[in-house]
């Protein structure tokens, strides 16, 4: 059992040295994360838009459905 957990760490170490992180390891303070701040600002407003999106198309369909099945 230790022996598959020792293989199973030392495989997750591997893999993780081959991975590129989104900071530079030479920088310091905040510009080290400038690309994953920057990152998360994009994906924020691209999900704000996308909720605008989706709720006016719903609002419109609600409004839509509800004037065509009046009595």
């Amino acid at each position: 059992m230790f022996r598959k957990l020792k293989t199973f760490i030392a495989e997750v170490r591997t893999e993780l040295a081959k991975a590129t992180w989104p900071w530079d390891p030479k920088e310091k303070g905040f510009r080290r994360y400038k690309e994953l701040a920057d990152s998360t600002v994009v994906v924020i407003v691209a999900m704000v838009i996308l909720g605008g999106y989706i709720a006016f198309f719903d609002l419109m369909l609600v409004n839509t459905v509800g004037w065509l099945t009046r009595p």
